[in-house]
């Protein structure tokens, strides 16, 4: 992914800085300093305009405030950044269920910078593919992942194993959660909803059929 640097609003008590998506299109988002939540927003490339993900607390992160970042951070060239060290939240408002639950932690910004930067590719840009591949190399070579697919082992348990040993490998944080992974992936698909793990669940799928 690239990022610009980031700027302060005068909006909001929040820093800005825009993103550029895998789709092709450039996002903006949000930090504000007394809310973990992020405030992520698509630019329109007919009218420029900013266009809320539908789970951005409009009473935290106005429009005025997003247009003030699109403004603000138009003219700057675009470069690789660390992500800033915030907490990110759930953005799902709605009833609780069992699968928002699990998605229902914080992540530490940092942790999720340094997962961003170890699969962005040559053009600054987060791979799906580099992902995907890393995570299918490992369980060829890992011994357990291989014993849990010879053992037929519940793909998402396999998946887990596997996702989460490389996070916490990337991170260095050996206390990440297995919540907090699945909170990771779920941020990661975001960027570009078409199947984070699709290659990698494929490959395990392969091997249990085996």
């Amino acid at each position: 992914m690239i990022r610009t640097e980031t700027v302060k609003l005068t909006t909001l008590q929040a820093t800005a800085y825009r993103q550029k998506l895998t789709s092709g299109g450039a996002g903006i988002v949000i930090l504000r300093s007394d809310f973990a939540q992020p405030g992520i927003a698509s630019i329109s490339k007919t009218s420029g305009q900013a266009i809320p993900t539908a789970n951005t607390p409009k009473e935290m992160y106005p429009m005025e405030a997003f247009q003030e970042a699109i403004e603000l951070t138009g003219g700057l060239p675009y470069k690789k950044r660390k992500a800033p060290s915030a907490a990110v939240l759930p953005t799902e408002e709605k009833e609780p269920t069992p699968e928002i639950k699990e998605l229902e932690v914080l992540v530490d910004g940092a942790d999720y910078g340094k997962i961003l930067e170890a699969y962005t590719d040559k053009k600054g840009k987060l791979s799906y593919a580099l992902l995907n591949k890393d995570l299918i190399k490992f369980i060829h070579s890992s011994s357990v992942a291989r014993s849990m697919i010879a053992e037929k082992a519940p793909e998402e348990k396999i998946c887990l194993y596997a996702v989460g040993s490389k996070f916490r490998g990337i991170t260095g944080n050996h206390k990440l959660t297995d919540d907090q992974v699945l909170k990771i992936v779920a941020l990661l698909d975001e960027v570009s909803p078409k199947g984070v793990l699709t290659e990698f669940m494929d490959e395990v799928r392969k091997g249990l059929k085996k």
